[in-house]
């Protein structure tokens, strides 16, 4: 396994008197997919915020590549390349597909305003390219026939892909993924695993997953950490945490979670 990309370090997230993330240190591998799992309040979601500096830990460092981004804003992180999804839908429900797709390029355009009014030269080409682009995500996603429809009047498993395909035209490097399955039947939750893993082997991308589903974690993720009310109890490969005996005790109580994965 090559270097961190991402790195976390003694992170605590504090909101007044309640401390969300309580000393929690981890690291993303290139290439690789790491899931962040445990009950409900016990912290995922916060992890996510501090990464993209949503959140401002009091204490602790988050690393990119070797080099502090502790202190900037959002939108300095996703132009480093590390795109979200979000655990409930946050698309602009009276826009097409496209539309959607192509406002998670606008991070990578780089004429302004008034030229791309104009449309002509290389406003006109980085727009053709951008659409080019948001177009082999829609054929990658295998959503061609809503390309032109409302995302208001798609499916809910439809829209989770166009939410994905967003994050994907941002061109990220990690892509961090917020109950991509949450709400989900069976046949959804089958083609979005069957995506996840087609985006790590065939574009590279390297992932940070948080997901209740235990089957789809025990089955597609590289490694774990378990947090429980807002500390680290467990890290390690899905065969190793399914054993951990703090892990059956804090998350499920119960050898359950073993079954779960089965």
């Amino acid at each position: 396994m090559s270097e961190p990309i991402l790195e976390a370090d003694g992170i605590t997230l504090r909101f007044g008197g309640v401390t969300a993330i309580r000393d929690v240190s981890f690291h993303v591998n290139e290439g690789e997919l790491f899931s962040i799992i445990g009950p409900n309040g016990a912290g995922k979601t916060s992890i996510f915020n501090t990464i993209s500096q949503v959140y401002r830990p009091q204490e602790g460092d988050i690393r990119w590549k070797g080099a502090s981004i502790m202190g900037h804003r959002p939108d300095f992180v996703a132009e480093l390349g590390i795109a979200r999804t979000f655990q409930n839908i946050e698309l602009f429900p009276q826009m097409t597909v496209i539309e959607n797709l192509l406002l998670g390029r606008h991070i990578r355009m780089k004429q302004n305003w008034f030229q791309g009014m104009l449309w002509f030269g290389v406003a006109k080409a980085e727009e053709m390219e951008n659409r080019r682009q948001v177009e082999d995500i829609i054929d990658f996603l295998e959503i061609e026939e809503w390309r032109n429809h409302p995302v208001a009047l798609l499916p809910y498993g439809i829209q989770k892909l166009v939410e994905l395909g967003r994050a994907l035209a941002m061109d990220p490097e990690l892509l961090l993924l917020d109950e991509p399955v949450a709400g989900m039947n069976l046949e959804e939750t089958e083609d979005m695993a069957r995506f996840i893993l087609d985006i790590r082997r065939e574009l590279g991308i390297s992932m940070v997953m948080v997901e209740h589903d235990m089957g789809l974690v025990m089955d597609i993720a590289d490694r774990i950490m378990v947090l429980d009310f807002g500390e680290k109890i467990s890290e390690g490969t899905p065969e190793e945490v399914q054993k951990d005996p703090n892990v059956i005790a804090a998350y499920l109580g119960s050898s359950d979670l073993h079954v779960a994965a089965e």
